[in-house]
């Protein structure tokens, strides 16, 4: 039986709504190398963008539930299901990544379509009687000038080769980073699921020791008061013989006439 499906049939549902949209993420991406056009390769990232997305809630509503049945799993069961949860995260940022990857390319292909178009079928006439009607020395400089032009052009295209570099580059240090803070932020809560156990255990520990003193409170008020009572009663009735003098009580008032008398 499956470990997470010990633990909840709800969170087992949606680690395999899960896997089912990392597998049609896999096959997207692969049918998407074999796209030559790029509508529909802008089409197919959409797409993929779309499962994302979806990908991405249903992670948030496993995290949701692995909270909510955090306080009654043990310690080992709580690792299983966080390690699960970061591997689900790394590997939809994985193809995050490749989503980027795939836009960078596209956008730098259709750029490069921009900058090497030449000039329509229309005006390639027009350009061959011109040039027919040209000197040798306007020839040159007509060709020295579509040269610059095209030194240019090469140019911006290593520029923009070097911008998506650098993209990617950054793209790769941001789900390094964002990866670094996900553990801490896994550390930080395994450091406060504790810190809440060991306060739990000390909460105890304090009601135990409050209700001893209660009792203890309650104990001694019940000798005052019987000790009250008896003070009491010895002096309404000091004739009654069956309770004893309390020691340190001053004997009652009859028995200090008849001395006084006796003298």
């Amino acid at each position: 039986m499956d470990p997470i499906s010990a633990v909840s049939e709800e969170l087992a549902e949606i680690e395999g709504q899960i896997n089912d949209i990392f597998r049609a993420l896999s096959n997207g991406f692969q049918k998407l190398e074999k796209i030559k056009d790029a509508s529909r390769q802008s089409r197919q990232l959409e797409e993929l963008t779309d499962k994302m997305r979806d990908c991405k809630s249903l992670i948030k509503d496993f995290d949701k539930e692995v909270k909510s049945l955090e306080s009654g799993n043990d310690a080992n069961t709580n690792r299983m299901l966080n390690d699960r949860r970061q591997s689900m995260v790394k590997e939809l940022n994985s193809y995050v990544a490749l989503k980027k990857k795939y836009s960078s390319n596209l956008a730098s292909n259709n750029k490069r379509v921009d900058l090497f178009d030449g000039p329509g079928e229309e005006h390639m006439e027009e350009n061959v009687l011109l040039a027919s009607n040209m000197s040798n020395q306007e020839l040159m400089d007509k060709g020295n000038s579509m040269m610059d032009d095209t030194d240019q052009a090469i140019e911006r295209g290593k520029k923009i080769v070097q911008e998506t570099i650098n993209v990617g580059t950054d793209t790769s240090a941001a789900l390094k980073a964002q990866t670094e803070q996900m553990s801490r932020v896994v550390n930080e809560l395994d450091s406060i699921h504790f810190s809440l156990k060991k306060a739990s255990k000390l909460v105890k520990e304090i009601g135990r020791q409050v209700a001893t003193d209660k009792c203890i409170m309650a104990f001694l008020f019940l000798i005052v008061i019987g000790v009250i009572a008896i003070i009491i009663v010895k002096i309404v009735n000091p004739n009654n013989k069956d309770i004893r003098d309390i020691p340190g009580l001053a004997p009652p008032a009859m028995n200090r006439r008849l001395l006084w008398n006796h003298y």
